[in-house]
């Protein structure tokens, strides 16, 4: 099958690619989209493991207002080099995660670092929810596990889908930006302020 460029564009649209990763992964999967989207998948995420051990000292702190002022975010997104930190492509994903992140409220970066107590209090929820349900204790574990993953979803920013792309996560479009480049690239933290949100009313 032939794979065009319109193709290549629609692909680069829902994934966030590059151009020449989408027609390869558009090549090898004959045309087949969905096995191309695994297929960027699993690039960005082994490119993501690859990196990992490489230290991302350098970076930039991105910011974004919303609302007239209404709510603000910094976000610190780092990489291994200055070359990288001051290109177009990484100062442009940096922002985009501030607004996400002013648009969706995480509480988390990543869920590794939601706090045991939290975890374990949100998981004896689920039992309890099941046990009034009456469903068979056998199956809890796999009915959690997926309670769980949507309970990422809501709450830590790598799991979110990305607000100007809800095909791709946060965390996707981070391991697109590192095969891209070649570097590490992680989210460090991130503040975000909502007008009048700790005022105790009177």
């Amino acid at each position: 099958m032939e794979v065009t460029s319109t193709m290549v564009k629609e692909l680069r649209t829902k994934t966030g690619a590059g151009m020449m990763d989408c027609k390869e992964a558009l090549v090898a999967a004959k045309g087949d989209f969905e096995k191309a989207i695994d297929l960027l998948r699993k690039k960005g995420l082994s490119a993501a493991t690859k990196r990992s051990s490489k230290t991302a000292k350098d970076g930039v702190v991105a910011s974004y207002i919303h609302m007239g002022g209404k709510i603000g975010v910094m976000v610190e997104v780092n990489c291994e080099t200055d070359f990288v930190a001051k290109t177009e492509d990484f100062q442009t994903m940096a922002r985009d995660i501030a607004m996400h992140i002013a648009a969706s409220n995480p509480l988390y970066v990543r869920p590794e670092e939601i706090p045991e107590s939290e975890m374990e209090r949100e998981k004896e929820i689920y039992r309890s929810q099941l046990s009034e349900e009456k469903k068979p204790e056998k199956i809890w574990d796999k009915i959690i596990e997926g309670k769980l993953k949507k309970y990422y979803e809501d709450i830590c920013l790598t799991e979110q889908k990305f607000v100007k792309n809800q095909d791709i996560t946060v965390g996707t479009l981070v391991s697109n930006m590192i095969s891209k480049t070649g570097e590490n690239i992680i989210i460090r933290r991130f503040a975000r302020f909502q007008l009048g949100e700790e005022i105790k009313q009177s």
